[in-house]
């Protein structure tokens, strides 16, 4: 089953992971998950990844969600607590990868999918592209609490009310006017664009990005201030004694 969750390697530093299930719209199973994990780990151990796109196949959808067939079984609360658990930690994975990050959407982005590209860095999407978690009029269930609170960072709550209050979808372009997604094109130039972007990123600071990374995982997350670990490694690093050192020289003006 982890086979269809896919590691694409690219050149100038870009890996991809691909979840390729387009004949169910690319919903997760929990195989699909743990797949994913690994291939996370995969990518955060390899220095010479600098940046991490995700992507569904087949053009119609990012990610559907979990595949609604693993809950048919549940007969109580405790089996909810225990999924919950289990997706904050593959999405919490995606958060915490230390270099920029890319959801490439093209199509449906829904339910976990909505998570797991509210968990990226950017965004970039087709015109087609819709967002939300329908589950007001689908299975009634709710959203982690972490969950909501990315949503919340990343929408507003009036958007995010209208997402899993009223079940209604957020199309690309008002994806786009509140900054949600980074960019939206034509299907043709989605992977073109998601690449540009990568390659912007990539030439720039990897201590800075992967410190405002965590700094605003956990404003956002934890709701926590503390970051004196965080300062202290990047004003300690080499890249820092670097950059001043060319910015004096004037090599960086």
């Amino acid at each position: 089953m982890t086979q269809l969750v896919k590691l694409i390697h690219h050149e100038g530093g870009i890996a991809e992971i691909l979840i390729d299930r387009a004949d169910r719209h690319n919903a997760m199973t929990l195989a699909m998950y743990e797949g994913m994990v690994s291939l996370i780990e995969q990518c955060t151990n390899n220095a010479a990844v600098q940046c991490v796109l995700f992507r569904g196949a087949g053009g119609k959808s990012f990610v559907s969600g979990t595949d609604i067939a693993y809950f048919k079984d549940f007969t109580d609360g405790k089996q909810g607590l225990d999924y919950e658990a289990f997706v904050e930690r593959v999405i919490d994975a995606v958060e915490r990868i230390p270099v920029p990050t890319i959801a490439i959407i093209d199509g449906w982005a829904v339910g976990g999918g909505l998570a797991l590209a509210t968990a990226c860095d950017f965004r970039v999407c087709s015109h087609s592209s819709r967002f939300g978690a329908p589950i007001a009029k689908t299975l009634s269930n709710t959203l982690s609490s972490r969950n909501i609170a990315r949503l919340t960072a990343a929408f507003g709550v009036p958007r995010v009310k209208k997402m899993l209050l009223l079940a209604e979808y957020v199309s690309a372009d008002e994806a786009l006017s509140c900054g949600y997604v980074h960019q939206v094109c034509v299907q043709e130039d989605i992977q073109h664009a998601a690449h540009a972007l990568a390659q912007q990123l990539t030439a720039l600071s990897p201590v800075t990005q992967g410190a405002v990374k965590e700094t605003l995982r956990r404003i956002v997350v934890e709701q926590r201030l503390d970051d004196d670990d965080i300062i202290e490694s990047v004003y300690g690093s080499q890249a820092f004694r670097d950059g001043v050192a060319s910015f004096v020289s004037g090599s960086k003006r």
